[in-house]
């Protein structure tokens, strides 16, 4: 069978099935079926694709994955999350749009603990879109902090998505951890500068609110705040310092979240459940979609279709610059389509060569690739975090006006993936001088 023929077979026969709507990995499982009889063997290949699960799976840089998902999973079930945010929105006062502000800050700093950025996005959509609605904010200004800051959350450490990026493309997860922190912040800077812009511009999208009438005070940011944030230092500390892998931070502050809602009074055992169901759900809805990655790879490696779309990028001869903006284009078109792990499936198998054979810097690839995942979450029609924000919504908001609620944050994070890309120290700088 031809190359052209066997990758027309597996990449098209993938996106049909995923179009069609079954999960995720039932599709790359039922594609790697066929895959793996026709290119690897007959039944030697269906052995082999059994092999192949079982080394994904016990694939030891993977381990921080439900450690991250718990911190988030923990804090949003025990309410120190919920805690958070009622302190911020208590020492932000007198700004231009302030609920969407404090939408933006507290989100970065829920980003900083939690691994799941739908968890992110569900939980200030139920929080705070109420308020902001109740109080005459504009649809798109309540709406659209909210779904911009759940993007933050694949950026910045601890990152699930980081993770397994960082495990399928070889790239050092630490590196990639770190790498996203200065890109997430200065997506929530800009963020910030674009919110207070346009409620100082036109009032009517953020009725004036001064906020809580208690006297101003630091002492709810000492109590609710500095916790999570010190949890944060913590794991990147140990992963940067050397003094732990990724994996044992995961549970360092997995551990510490813990801790920190036991003092609270905040861990009830109903909490614990429903924190460690969680994980195991999400957990387990990674790792069996990584089930089908390895076959997947190995099975365009060997029908020929991986080596031969290879060898069309590189003989395109668009030098590095060239490469690198066809490779996003090319991530950007997809996130319109389907969702992240998917896209990270079918598209690393082809992309890791080309950047490798390119000598880029990995971590600076590993950033780029993850911006683009960010923006993907926000782009129509199948954005997830756009589905997330409708489900939290009125019933009467008309999905137009979601993707319009969402269309000038996709704007500013794409400004940041071209700062990134012409400006590589930003996501290499912190890294490095971190050791």
């Amino acid at each position: 069978m031809d190359w052209e023929l066997a990758a027309l077979l597996m990449l098209g026969g993938v996106t049909a099935l995923i179009l069609i709507g079954p999960p995720v990995a039932f599709c790359f499982l039922a594609i790697n079926l066929v895959g793996a009889w026709l290119f690897l063997g007959g039944e030697f290949g269906l052995q082999q694709l059994i092999r192949n699960g079982i080394s994904s799976l016990t694939n030891f840089s993977l381990t921080p994955v439900p450690f991250f998902i718990l911190m988030g999973e923990i804090l949003f079930r025990s309410g120190l999350a919920a805690r958070a945010i009622a302190a911020v929105d208590r020492v932000i006062t007198a700004v231009p749009g302030r609920l969407a502000v404090v939408a933006i800050v507290a989100g970065t700093i829920f980003s900083a603990i939690s691994g799941s950025t739908i968890a992110t996005t569900a939980m200030l959509g139920g929080l705070l879109l109420p308020q902001m609605l109740a109080r005459g904010y504009h649809p798109r200004m309540a709406m659209g902090p909210i779904m911009a800051v759940g993007g933050i959350d694949m950026l910045v450490p601890p990152s699930a998505l980081a993770v397994l990026l960082g495990s399928l493309a070889q790239i050092s997860i630490s590196g990639l951890l770190v790498g996203g922190i200065v890109p997430g912040l200065v997506m929530a800077v800009l963020f910030l500068g674009w919110i207070v812009f346009r409620a100082s511009m036109d009032p009517s999208l953020a009725p004036r609110d001064d906020g809580p009438q208690e006297p101003f005070s630091f002492k709810p940011l000492l109590i609710h705040v500095l916790p999570l944030v010190a949890i944060f230092a913590a794991v990147v500390g140990a992963m940067v310092g050397g003094v732990a892998t990724p994996t044992e931070a995961g549970a360092v502050g997995a551990f510490a979240t813990l801790v920190v809602a036991f003092l609270y009074r905040s861990l009830s055992m109903k909490a614990l459940v429903e924190a460690l169901g969680g994980t195991v759900a999400v957990s387990g809805s990674v790792l069996f979609i990584l089930l089908g990655a390895v076959t997947f790879s190995q099975v365009l490696t060997f029908s020929g279709a991986g080596d031969g779309i290879v060898q069309i990028l590189r003989a395109a001869d668009l030098g590095p610059v060239g490469m690198v903006l066809l490779m996003m284009g090319v991530l950007l078109v997809l996130g319109c389509f389907l969702d992240q792990v998917s896209i990270m499936m079918m598209t690393l198998p082809f992309f890791v060569p080309v950047a490798t054979a390119l000598n880029l810097d990995m971590v600076w690839f590993g950033v780029l690739f993850l911006i683009c995942m960010q923006i993907g979450l926000l782009t129509p029609p199948f954005g997830l975090l756009l589905f997330v924000m409708k489900s939290a919504a009125p019933p009467d908001t008309p999905m137009r006006e979601v993707y319009m609620a969402a269309a000038p944050y996709v704007a500013f994070s794409t400004l940041v993936l071209l700062l990134v890309f012409l400006f590589p120290p930003l996501a290499t700088w912190l890294p490095r001088w971190l050791g």
